[in-house]
């Protein structure tokens, strides 16, 4: 079954569909929304189960929130049961697993509010024509109007050919302005199940961003579902969409959720914003200033950085020659890398790239908007996009993917090695100790030895053996 990740806790409380501030979050008298509850709500309310409980697991960690430090760039943490979360994935996990209980009674109350609002709806229409919740209902009889007709194809059909050489993982995004964000992510939860896709999607007011994977013929007419649609056609075009072999079982099921970024960079969108990037250059014009940088005598004098922003893991098993990796384990710590080092990069022309893309559009941004830099470009497509062009070019060893495949192959190059014995090695595998999703680089020499584990003590980020990396809980990184 798909699952849908939270709302981001930074969505104005005031745009809500619903009014939440006659809940009492604290009430645990309210009941479970069991049988009797949901016979009280008519049918079309009964489809507002999934909003509900996001916007009651929201609020819940709403109230969680507490002042960060001044230093801090985040704009905020949160502390539940005497522990202090200083990022969303981490608070919003701990609410998960620890307060299943209370997100049930809450959805349970905004679900009763939603059946008063609803027994009023006739007032409302006739009160104001442009009332959210009008919006939103229609809005939402209007999901599967946007759906493909698949009725000339089999289930069969849909999900055949997924294997590694037959089936294809996509990988996208587009920043555009979106009003109604939760309306999109329903519409992609059920266009992603029509077509037996699995994968990531990550919405918000600022876009959309996902990589899914399922059969050529599902990721086709995903393709064609999404440029036809009136919000993004004008946005999006066909080169935009990266493809590479997979399938559904590259992913273990759908998510798709709503925040405030649609790749967080932990600076909210309305301070660092997509529309002020720095230059994309195409992959044959990258290609050519690589050239031009590597070309020069004395690279460390040179008046170009050629900046890769992407995490250490990733640099670590492929790179652009002569790039400078910051030792960052997520992108939302990339500001604070360019704060500390903004002598670094005063009067330099500045080379940006990523996987696909999407991390450059802010991180560019945000570089630019420190007014050290003499040019900042990044390259359009990431890496992906460039690889296709150039498989044997300045790009050496493998692509880092965030999903089951881990890494993608364009040539012979090895950048990396085993963290055991030292030998060229660059395929992650899981480490072998129960309940550890963390990435150990181990040759198959070391691992006929047993050495499959990471070390006891590898807390530090440049302890290779230990990548302090949650797969499944890092969807903001995954993408483009």
């Amino acid at each position: 079954m798909p699952s849908s990740t939270s709302p981001d806790q930074g969505d104005d409380q005031e745009s809500c569909i619903l009014k939440f501030s006659d809940l009492d979050l604290k009430d645990t008298s309210l009941i479970n929304p069991n049988s009797s509850l949901k016979a009280e709500l008519d049918v079309n309310t009964k489809k507002k189960f999934s909003f509900a409980k996001k916007k009651a697991f929201a609020l819940f960690v709403k109230t969680k929130e507490v002042p960060t430090p001044s230093f801090e760039y985040k704009e905020k943490w949160w502390k539940c049961c005497h522990q202090l979360f200083t990022d969303q994935t981490s608070i919003h996990r701990h609410v998960a697993t620890q307060h299943a209980d209370e997100i049930c009674h809450q959805t349970a109350a905004v679900l009763k509010q939603l059946a008063v609002t609803l027994n009023t709806s006739k007032s409302l229409k006739s009160a104001d024509k442009k009332n959210p919740l009008i919006e939103y209902l229609t809005r939402n009889h209007e999901v599967s109007t946007w759906l493909p007709d698949t009725s000339c194809f089999s289930p069969d059909e849909l999900t055949s050919g997924q294997g590694s050489d037959e089936g294809e993982v996509l990988l996208y995004y587009c920043y555009c302005d979106l009003e109604d964000p939760h309306w999109i992510c329903a519409w992609q939860t059920a266009l992603c199940q029509r077509l037996h896709l699995t994968g990531k999607v990550r919405i918000a007011t600022e876009g959309i961003n996902g990589t899914v994977g399922g059969s050529k013929l599902a990721t086709r007419l995903y393709v064609e579902v999404m440029l036809s649609c009136p919000l993004f056609k004008d946005y999006l075009c066909k080169d935009d969409f990266k493809a590479s072999k997979g399938g559904a079982f590259c992913f273990p099921e759908l998510r798709v959720g709503v925040f405030e970024e649609i790749v967080p960079m932990g600076i909210s969108p309305n301070k660092i914003s997509y529309k002020k990037p720095g230059i994309h250059l195409s992959p044959g014009e990258f290609h050519t200033e690589v050239g031009k940088f590597l070309s020069q005598a004395n690279q460390e004098q040179s008046d170009t950085i050629l900046l890769d922003c992407r995490n250490f893991y990733e640099s670590k098993i492929g790179r652009f020659q002569g790039c400078l990796a910051p030792d960052i384990r997520k992108f939302s710590y990339f500001p604070s890398y360019v704060d500390k080092n903004l002598e670094l990069f005063r009067e330099k022309r500045v080379l940006m790239y990523c996987t696909g893309g999407i991390r450059c559009e802010r991180g560019s941004a945000y570089l630019k908007a420190k007014g050290v830099c003499k040019e900042v470009f990044q390259l359009k497509g990431g890496i992906h996009k460039y690889l296709e062009e150039f498989p044997n070019g300045f790009y050496k060893g493998k692509l880092f993917v965030f999903d089951d495949r881990y890494a993608l192959s364009y040539n012979s190059d090895v950048m990396s090695e085993c963290s055991y014995c030292g030998a060229s090695w660059d395929q992650y595998r899981l480490c072998s100790t129960p309940q550890c999703r963390q990435l150990v680089l181990t040759c198959p020499a070391c691992q006929g030895q047993g050495f499959t584990a990471s070390s006891d003590g590898a807390d530090s980020l440049k302890d290779v053996a230990h990548l302090h990396f949650l797969l499944p809980w890092l969807m903001p990184e995954i993408l483009p």
